[in-house]
């Protein structure tokens, strides 16, 4: 897809004088025009700006219906893995139909996303939680306890609730384990070293995964996807981890789970409302390890960002292919 020369470009995003300059000097010779509402947060949806009918391209968080509504608009280039505001079939038809795009950033957050579920298998595997909660507290000496609790990962089951950019890293970091890695997704083709199983077959496949990873988005098919239902089909002592979105879960049935004492532990990373009340249940949960939606997180997610964009504006601007297109 080949564009004009010089594009006007508009961004939401508020990053770092150096991110800024990296951005300012890698879209010349196009024009950058910033919103008056920029926000430092990709998850902060934006607002209507009448700065954005100048543009031909969108960085950012752009809102959904103004960028329906632009028909000079050809590219929308999110900040965030997630893309929940734009995963509506009015919005794939309006911008299907005039040859615009949209696309996320999943790359720049898939190996930080990964790393993060693999440290808590790990962590919670070597029992590295307790030992640390026991130095805070009695700072006893749980010889016996911790160490014939510790399990291996190596040659354990893990399934995949959703295959995108997050579960294919994090399968090529599980693979010197040895581990079975089978994944649910809606396109059932093969993946090397991983067993791509029909949603029809998911009850069964959580009845023999050791661990239950979940990435899936936030859309109208997704949410509370992990239900008490499925919940109640995953094996004893089984290990879940969220680092999806928390609308996919149903809370509540996951606090009486973990309760129960059926499940052996659920590392949470998002949750359907953020911040977490500090009163909500899933902090005194029993085995429940909570992270504040820091699992894509890296000291320089700005940097990586900004580039991704200015590699997906040369392939715009040339015809190549963009990187993390969604529609």
């Amino acid at each position: 897809m080949s564009h004009s020369p010089t594009l006007t470009i508009w961004c939401n995003a508020k990053f770092s004088a150096a991110d800024t300059r990296l951005l300012t000097d890698g879209v010349a010779p196009h024009r950058l025009i910033y919103s008056s509402n920029a926000s430092t947060s990709v998850l902060t949806a934006g607002k209507a700006d009448p700065a954005l009918t100048l543009a031909d391209v969108a960085f950012g968080q752009p809102d959904a219906a103004q960028c329906m509504a632009d028909q000079r608009l050809r590219w929308v280039a999110l900040t965030t893995a997630g893309y929940t505001r734009y995963d509506t079939t009015e919005f794939r038809e309006n911008f299907g139909a005039r040859g615009a795009v949209l696309t996320s950033v999943s790359q720049v957050f898939a190996d930080s996303c990964a790393q993060h579920v693999l440290a808590m298998m790990l962590a919670l595997g070597r029992q590295l939680l307790p030992s640390h909660a026991a130095q805070l507290a009695d700072r006893g000496w749980h010889y016996e306890k911790r160490r014939y609790e510790s399990r291996l990962l190596t040659g354990q089951s893990v399934l995949l609730l959703g295959f995108g950019a997050i579960g294919r890293r994090l399968a090529e970091l599980l693979a010197p384990f040895g581990v079975t890695i089978s994944a649910v997704r809606r396109s059932v083709h093969s993946e090397r070293g991983v067993r791509i199983i029909p949603e029809e077959s998911v009850s069964s496949a959580l009845g023999q995964a050791d661990h239950v990873v979940n990435i899936l988005p936030d859309n109208a098919g997704t949410r509370n996807y992990v239900n008490a239902r499925r919940l109640a089909c995953m094996k004893p002592g089984a290990r879940f981890y969220n680092v999806g979105r928390g609308t996919t879960v149903d809370e509540g049935a996951l606090i009486e789970v973990l309760r129960s004492g059926r499940l052996g532990a659920a590392y949470l990373d998002v949750f359907a409302t953020e911040p977490l009340p500090a009163d909500h249940a899933l902090w005194t949960a029993p085995n429940c390890f909570i992270t504040p939606h820091t699992a894509g997180g890296r000291h320089d997610q700005d940097e990586a960002i900004v580039k991704h964009f200015l590699a997906n504006l040369a392939a715009f601007t040339h015809g190549g292919t963009l990187i993390d297109r969604v529609v």
